[in-house]
């Protein structure tokens, strides 16, 4: 097993080519303006959609909050009972 580790760590590697193949151009192998265009389109969309998804998550959290605390401000028969601020009737 350490012998075939040792020649494979030994083997030398191919050298790179410095040009394409024949018959490729420098247009078919690279996305250019408008893969980089729609790929930066792509990132901001998709970091608003996850900025906004946050915001609505902690909304719905907020809202829950306070409702729990109204509950527990009204002496409700749910905040007591459940002793867990009545997470378990939802």
């Amino acid at each position: 097993m350490h012998h075939l580790l040792l020649v494979l760590a030994t083997t030398p590697a191919p050298s790179p080519t410095p040009s394409l193949r024949p018959g490729l151009s420098e247009d078919q192998v690279t996305p250019g303006t408008w893969g980089f265009i729609l790929t930066a389109f792509i990132v901001v969309l998709t970091t608003f959609l996850i900025v906004d998804m946050v915001r609505r998550i902690r909304r719905v959290r907020y809202r829950a909050q306070v409702e729990e605390a109204r509950l527990a401000a009204e002496g409700g028969p749910d905040s007591e009972a459940d002793g867990d601020g009545g997470a378990a009737s939802r």
